[in-house]
């Protein structure tokens, strides 16, 4: 895994050296083992690497036998072997043992028709010398990140956006309605970021620059119209054929020439994949696990249940309140996004552990809620469905209980009948193409009563950032089934732009640490995709299909175990003992004047209010606006107002390929 970097303009090559040194320098954490520059009249491309396959001969950028064809490249191509011996047949010759070799001969032997051969997770660019043309592509599901800016015909492009920042021409400037989106669904709305004229190039899409001019199109599109076509098939072949495509996947995702660990958080998804590995290939697994002295957070017990039930040699890190607000700022450095969570964070620590232990890799179980439907939303959209159809019936928002029993103390309770009241909002509007998020969209959303009167009155009404989503909709979306709809809905806006990228890449890349994840095999998404919706979600039962096949294979204990959302404390980290001294400079009324986001007054309210009582007295709802607010705040004060460069000393090692070589 690595970062990559690059420029296409007229620029001389010795400038666009200079740019990349930059470029790479603020990218190192991505890949520290090595630098490579390829520079000519027409472009610039560079590459951090992190070595994982060839590591002595496989530095980039990488080139074909005549050098007139390119690459820089993020990621792994898990199915390489494969196509390399392929492409020798057809005579093509290899330098090195790289995946990243395979990409610049199918390239050559294919163009752009060569991403339906591909299985892994990448971003890549390859240069074309002869045509003078930038292929950029992304992988299917956006792992891996890829980002680019575009201004009279000079394009910069990078693996994280403060590689466009050490160019000083482009502006560094927060786009507000990307953040009005953020205090909406979580995440920015398909290839916008949270910076003005700075996108990102979407999943499952590829772009060519040519002539000043990028045109993007998709080479993929995750689909539920097939839902159900397998439904004549007995389960049991169906549990059968899940089990062998999770098998296989996570087979291709042990290639390495490095050690390669996994994350075992206790729960379903990562003791599934990690059982698959101790006992088909691993018998000496390396886990990790991070757990919480918070016990309202803590699943140490079931990770340790998971590692006694495995057998692995386990390394846990334990994640105070304090830990989680020390470290926001770095996350926040990382991200390059505000958030309404604190769980990048203690993913961030757990990264440090891995690569203190050398490790560079490891799987993860990160997708196979979005796939396989684990989440409570398609649980609530199940029964306010079954609800509206007798909206004033008192029996069925009983059924709320099953996924909230802790809230409903007794049938009459205060907190039950909150609850009931908070999910009858929008009842009866079963037709909306977003159903299944509108109530947690709309409660969200109020979190931006705290935006300064510019900004709130610019944000607009949950129903505007809902016409612009569902304008992006496939044609036939609305005869899917309501389940297919609401896991489309949650794969498109939150599986990229916020796990992937802010509990995923960037926090494991912060580190070095390359995450792969055997449920995001696009075989398996395919697969689970085609499921009826009743194997999915069987009733309430999530993850139906999956529990299915994880019998015998994990504890039945942990196999049936109701799901728990990975979360992590929030205001309490930030207004405990000791204080934080970033705070007093961001949440100070001349701190919130100065950024000019947010009501100073407001802010300062909900600031004492927290002060008062140490975070512990605030609703989910102000938990949430705290973290946006300080989040955003140093998301203005890292990128817009103290820049950093970081460009790579002289001391280091770059190696430089021109146009001439």
């Amino acid at each position: 895994m690595c970062g990559i970097a690059g420029i296409v303009d007229h620029s001389p090559p010795e400038s666009k050296e200079h740019l990349l040194c930059r470029m790479l320098g603020l990218i190192r954490h991505r890949g520290p083992d090595a630098f490579g520059i390829y520079r000519d009249e027409d472009v610039g491309l560079g590459s951090a690497r992190l070595s994982v396959l060839d590591l002595t001969g496989g530095d980039q950028p990488i080139h074909n036998e005549e050098r007139s064809v390119w690459i820089v490249y993020n990621g792994a191509v898990f199915n390489h072997p494969d196509l390399r011996e392929d492409l020798e047949k057809k005579g093509h010759r290899f330098y090195t043992q790289t995946d990243t070799e395979v990409l610049v001969h199918l390239y050559e032997e294919l163009g752009t028709d060569l991403f339906n051969l591909l299985n892994g997770q990448f971003a890549f660019a390859i240069w074309d010398k002869r045509k003078k043309t930038l292929l950029l592509a992304r992988d299917r599901l956006g792992i891996r990140p890829l980002f680019y800016h575009l201004n009279n015909g000079k394009l910069l492009f990078g693996s994280e956006i403060k590689t466009i920042f050490a160019d000083s021409s482009v502006k560094r400037e927060i786009d507000f309605q990307a953040i009005s989106d953020i205090f909406t669904c979580w995440s920015p709305l398909g290839d916008a970021t949270a910076f003005k004229d700075v996108q990102q190039l979407s999943p499952g899409h590829c772009a060519i620059f040519s002539n000043g001019k990028l045109t993007t199109q998709p080479y993929w599109k995750l689909s539920f119209a097939g839902a159900g076509v397998v439904e004549e098939r007995k389960l049991s072949e169906l549990v059968e054929e899940v089990g062998s495509l999770l098998l296989d996947a996570t087979k291709i995702r042990l290639r390495a020439d490095v050690p390669v660990g996994a994350y075992l958080s206790g729960g379903l998804d990562s003791t599934y994949i990690t059982s698959l590995v101790k006992k088909h290939f691993n018998n000496r697994l390396r886990t990790f696990s991070v757990s919480f002295v918070n016990e309202r957070f803590d699943e140490a017990s079931f990770q340790e249940k998971a590692v006694q039930a495995i057998g692995t040699d386990h390394s846990m890190i334990r994640c105070t309140d304090q830990d989680i607000g020390e470290n926001l700022p770095d996350v926040i450095w990382h991200t390059e996004v505000p958030m309404t969570r604190t769980a990048p964070v203690p993913l961030y620590m757990l990264s440090r552990l891995v690569r203190e232990n050398n490790f560079k890799v490891v799987l993860t179980g990160e997708g196979s809620d979005e796939i396989f439907a684990g989440y409570d939303i398609f649980k609530e959209d199940r029964i306010r469905r079954f609800w509206a159809r007798e909206p004033d019936s008192r029996f069925r928002p009983l059924l709320l209980k099953r996924l909230y029993p802790d809230i409903f103390v007794g049938d009459s309770s205060r907190a039950g009948a909150f609850l009931t009241n908070f999910f009858k909002r929008g009842l009866s509007r079963v037709d909306s193409p977003v159903y299944s998020h509108m109530v947690r969209w709309e409660n969200t959303a109020q979190i931006k009563t705290f935006f300064a009167d510019e900004y709130r009155e610019s944000a607009g009404r949950v129903d505007d950032f809902v016409d612009r989503f569902t304008a992006t909709l496939p044609d036939d979306f609305m005869s899917w089934d309501p389940l297919s709809r609401a896991q489309y809905t949650e794969i498109t806006i939150f599986l990229s732009n916020y796990l992937l990228s802010s509990q995923g890449d960037r926090v494991g890349m912060g580190h070095s640490v390359e995450g792969r994840f055997p449920f995001l095999d696009y075989r398996v998404v395919e697969f689970a995709a085609g499921l009826p919706p009743t194997y999915r979600l069987h009733v309430l039962k999530d993850k139906f299909i999956l529990r299915k096949s994880a019998e015998g294979l994990i504890p039945s204990e942990l196999a049936f175990r109701q799901k728990q959302p990975f979360r992590a404390p929030i205001s309490r980290c930030f207004f405990g003992d000791p204080a934080l001294d970033y705070l007093d400079e961001l949440l100070s009324q001349e701190g919130l004047k100065r950024s000019g986001y947010f009501d100073a007054g407001r802010v300062g309210k909900l600031v004492s209010k927290c002060r008062k009582h140490e975070g512990a007295l605030l609703s989910e709802r102000e938990n949430m606006a705290v973290v946006g607010i300080i989040s955003t705040q140093l998301l203005d004060h890292h990128f817009v107002r103290n820049f950093r460069y970081n460009p790579i000393g002289a001391d280091e090692n770059v190696r430089v390929y021109t146009g001439q070589s």
